[in-house]
């Protein structure tokens, strides 16, 4: 006589899981190391540091000694004191952008996925088109014209922003807005907008945000590749991305110039990736058991 095979369900229950991926050591340690950056950033003006931009505080190029543990640069500024008053510029321009795309972007794929038809056609034939515009001349060219500045940089990677971030939510909401529980509320003659903020957004907004993790991570790449261009925040004020540029031409005598703050964002960018890529997959998993 075969033997009974356990029940999926049931299997749930007894291991207390509801379906979903636990979000493992690898995201906590994620969550911890952009918790750390975004304490310090907040917090640089009362740290024990030096001023970040006080040249001669150590002689030029000096490498990481116990006075000054990350070294010195090429005016002889301390380099710890700039890189975590650096990530206050990448910290800002990464979420503010996102942000800002996630407001715009979001309203018009929630709107374009629930109610279809001509506006569907006419939002998605725009983000097609802002997607096909390279993204590197257009902030590059915003960013000159209006000049370099937080506030430029920001609105330009936000704008950038919008078309990925409309097509993400537009896919999500196409998801579930054919769902019960959303034909049920129109049965009962629920309102558009009761629906929308009821049941779409709360379903919407998990993926929403493991993108926006994600997309937080392209931003301060973008972010350093526009102050690596001398297109960002202006000097003295520290950047990562600019950091990197005046480290770059003595990398064989003092290569620490460079590779702090490169350490630094390739830390806080894996540490968004992972973040982003364990919530997407812990809400897929939740989605399709649904």
């Amino acid at each position: 006589m075969p033997e009974p095979q356990p029940d999926p369900a049931s299997a749930d229950v007894e291991h207390g899981s509801t379906g979903r991926r636990r979000l493992g050591l690898l995201f906590w340690a994620s969550v911890g190391w952009l918790g750390l950056i975004a304490t310090l950033a907040a917090t640089a003006d009362w740290l024990p540091i030096p001023d970040p931009t006080r040249p001669g505080v150590a002689p030029a190029r000096q490498p990481p000694t116990l006075h000054h543990l990350l070294g010195v640069d090429v005016l002889g500024r301390d380099m710890l004191s700039r890189t975590i008053h650096g990530a206050r510029v990448s910290l800002v321009v990464g979420f503010s952008s996102i942000a800002f795309g996630l407001l715009v972007g979001g309203a018009v794929g929630v709107l374009a996925g629930y109610f279809r038809g001509r506006f569907e056609a006419i939002a998605m034939g725009t983000v097609d088109v802002l997607l096909a515009f390279p993204a590197l001349v257009f902030a590059l060219a915003l960013v000159s014209f209006l000049g370099p500045s937080l506030g430029t940089v920001t609105l330009a990677i936000g704008v950038l922003s919008i078309a990925p971030i409309a097509r993400i939510i537009r896919a999500s909401t196409l998801a579930f807005a054919q769902r019960e529980f959303v034909l049920a509320a129109r049965t009962v003659g629920a309102r558009h907008r009761r629906i929308i903020v009821n049941e779409i957004l709360p379903n919407v907004i998990p993926a929403a945000v493991s993108f926006a993790l994600v997309a937080v991570a392209v931003a301060i790449v973008s972010e350093g590749a526009l102050a690596f261009l001398g297109l960002s925040v202006a000097a003295p004020t520290p950047t990562w991305g600019s950091m990197i540029n005046e480290g770059r031409t003595v990398l064989q005598d003092a290569p620490h110039i460079s590779f702090v703050p490169s350490a630094a964002m390739f830390l806080t960018v894996l540490a968004l990736n992972f973040a982003g890529d364990s919530l997407r997959a812990r809400f897929d998993v939740g989605e399709g058991r649904l």
